[in-house]
């Protein structure tokens, strides 16, 4: 018993060693096979049209009601101190530094990085990108390499209007319905937000992430079992790994750059 338990661990941690190297070698190959890219920006242009602009409702909606909530809770809890002029800055400051990243990547995740495994795990299973193979055309230049980069330009895009959205959600709340003054709201913001500490840390963390899940899509569906049962199994990876792993990422960035 003991030792088929120990057997059973030990084909776990080998499997997962495994996974990881090949994860690994899949990026170091995505990463060589993006050389001659650009070259063909058409291509990359046109995943960033599908993955950013049918995600941007979503995030604009989301972050517009998040700027709302923020301002309610911000200024409940900063009314019993007397300082309900900082909303502006609390508002700011969450949005900028960590939920305009984490909460983009997640929706990013939800929405595109679903898609973009169904749709690589849908070719490896009509066998299309085997049929590349047999016409000397790469597949992870030509399908993978395109759909990675649009993911890591288009994310930080996505953070930059979701803070932004709720940031005006936010004014709405604080200025509109419980009365800020207007001149109070923005100073404060203004003198409370740095660009190097906070909006570029934010860029970065947005980057990151970005990187970090489109891979992620790309891998599992470039992995999936050619299986209609394959394929949904790898588009719930996607969603479960990707967040635990903004999540994880999140905090290593958040006490690198703030600690």
């Amino acid at each position: 018993m003991i030792l088929d338990l120990i057997a059973a661990f030990g084909r776990v941690v080998r499997r997962k060693i495994s996974d990881v190297g090949f994860g690994a070698r899949s990026f170091i190959e995505l990463l060589f096979a993006s050389g001659s890219l650009w070259r063909r920006l058409r291509l990359v242009t046109a995943q960033i049209h599908f993955i950013g602009n049918y995600s941007l409702v979503i995030i604009a909606v989301s972050g517009l009601f998040v700027g709302f909530v923020l301002g309610l809770q911000g200024y409940y809890i900063l009314s019993g101190y007397g300082s309900e002029e900082m909303v502006g800055r609390f508002v700011a400051l969450a949005l900028i530094r960590e939920l305009g990243p984490v909460v983009t990547a997640l929706l990013f995740a939800g929405r595109a990085g679903t898609s973009l495994t169904a749709e690589i795990g849908l070719m490896k299973a009509g066998e299309q990108l085997s049929a590349m193979s047999m016409m000397a055309v790469d597949p992870m230049q030509r399908v993978l390499a395109p759909r990675f980069w649009a993911g890591v330009i288009a994310v930080p895009g996505l953070a930059a209007i979701f803070s932004a959205v709720g940031i005006l959600g936010g004014y709405i709340v604080g200025v509109k319905m419980l009365g800020i003054d207007v001149g109070t709201f923005w100073s404060q913001m203004e003198a409370g937000v740095d660009l190097w500490n906070d909006v570029v840390n934010g860029v970065i963390k947005s980057v990151v992430f970005g990187i970090a899940v489109t891979f992620i899509a790309l891998l599992e569906g470039y992995g999936a079992t050619p299986t209609p049962e394959g394929v949904a199994r790898a588009t719930t990876r996607t969603v479960v790994i990707a967040s635990l792993t903004v999540l994880g990422l999140d905090f290593l960035l958040t006490a690198l750059m703030f600690s």
